[in-house]
């Protein structure tokens, strides 16, 4: 602890989900939950790590096979910054915020990883630490078998991690097995992804009003919900709304009851309606600068966030013409979420809609960006705005 200073990390040997694990910051803190830490791990140990508080956190979900070919299947980013345990964040897929140079020196961190480790077949899961000033990275965890992120991968690209990993367990190598949605490209084709996916954890603290719900490196979501849409926006509002918690935008009335200084608090300790609290310091007139400081947050994701709210202003002062409601669909909004702004029902709104002509058209989840013909795709829904003609009549079938 000398060496690496406080804050430090406490991650209790062979538990899941972080169970056990916490965050010290001065030494009665950490003899506290060092005692935790140690009834936890079923061995007793207990790893002490420096703490990454504030880096920005990455996943790559690697396949190998006995040949040493190597694929990434898919790369997931954190909403949160290291603090929060990767179950208990908002993740998306893929990393928005890398840049090419980044994502191609952890891309190779993760080949030379499977190879150093040992894993000869099959898939892992690697997660990294990178610092948002200067690009320095750590290896923060390494999974090598198939996890929880795995099946979000598999959700999120259609390639079947599981399914492959015990193909290649049997002597398969990945240029042998087809790819079963396009039938002719090999599963040694990384998955090409058109779309955004994110992933939005489930909590359920109403069942235990006396839990701290304050979000550490200790897993406490009892579940998920993933969505996917063409934009980070239009896939986050849907994976709001898909979280069965009355829940359809990014407004909650008592958040907008705090106090300034109470939301302040609320957007730098991490908790399961930090998403919603910095929406308000939006609507308030806190920059992204402001509430970066905060929340350590990727300035790229605040921005996201504060065109969604910026617009819920315009929906809320214009007319509700075609051109308006069309951009408040591309954007995620739903009808329901629409009529609380414009004060009407949401029959009305859907009503209006349909005299439009506003309905979602159906993307596929191809692995391949629709570069090869998909057998068997699977769909999602998407407001995006059809093709046009340079003549400007729109473009729906060419044959």
């Amino acid at each position: 602890v000398k060496e690496i200073g406080f804050p430090v990390i406490l991650r209790p040997a062979f538990t899941l989900g972080g169970t056990g694990g916490s965050i010290a910051y001065n030494v009665e803190e950490l003899k506290d939950k060092l005692e935790t830490a140690l009834k936890t791990s079923p061995i007793h140990q207990v790893l002490l790590d420096k703490s990454l508080i504030g880096w920005k956190e990455y996943e790559f979900e690697v396949v190998r096979d006995k040949k040493d070919n190597v694929i990434i299947v898919c790369s997931i980013e954190n909403f949160d910054p290291m603090g929060v345990h990767t179950g208990d964040s908002i993740t998306v897929a893929p990393a928005q915020t890398l840049t090419d140079k980044e994502y191609q020196i952890l891309r190779d961190a993760c080949i030379e990883i499977m190879r150093e480790i040992g894993v000869d077949t099959g898939g892992s899961n690697i997660q990294f630490a990178v610092n948002p000033e200067n690009g320095d990275f750590y290896v923060i965890e390494m999974n090598p078998r198939v996890s929880r992120s795995s099946a979000l991968a598999s959700k999120a690209t259609g390639f079947p991690i599981a399914k492959v990993a015990a193909k290649l367990a049997v002597g398969y190598t990945l240029d042998e097995l087809k790819n079963e949605i396009t039938k002719h490209t090999p599963a040694s084709f990384e998955p090409s992804i058109d779309y955004v996916v994110v992933k939005i954890p489930r909590f359920d603290f109403a069942k235990f009003p006396e839990a701290d719900r304050t979000l550490t490196t200790m897993m406490k979501s009892v579940g998920e919900v993933m969505a996917i849409g063409r934009t980070f926006k239009e896939a986050l509002m849907k994976a709001i709304k898909s979280l069965e918690m009355d829940r359809y935008g990014l407004y909650i009335p008592s958040i907008a009851k705090l106090s300034d200084e109470e939301l302040r608090n609320a957007i730098r300790t991490p908790n399961p309606d930090r998403l919603w609290h910095i929406a308000e310091g939006f609507r308030r007139g806190f920059s992204i600068d402001e509430i970066y400081e905060l929340s350590y947050i990727d300035r790229w994701f605040l921005y996201n966030i504060k065109q969604i709210v910026d617009f819920e202003k315009v929906l809320f002062e214009r007319q509700l013409d075609e051109e308006t409601l069309r951009q408040a669909k591309e954007m995620g909004f739903s009808d329901r979420e629409i009529a609380r702004i414009k004060g009407m029902s949401e029959e009305e709104v859907r009503t209006l809609r349909s005299s439009y002509g506003l309905f979602p058209a159906f993307k596929g989840v191809d692995t391949c960006a629709g570069e090869f013909f998909a057998y068997t795709p699977y769909y999602y829904s998407s407001y995006e705005r059809p093709y046009y003609h340079i003549d400007g009549t729109v473009l729906i079938d060419e044959d």
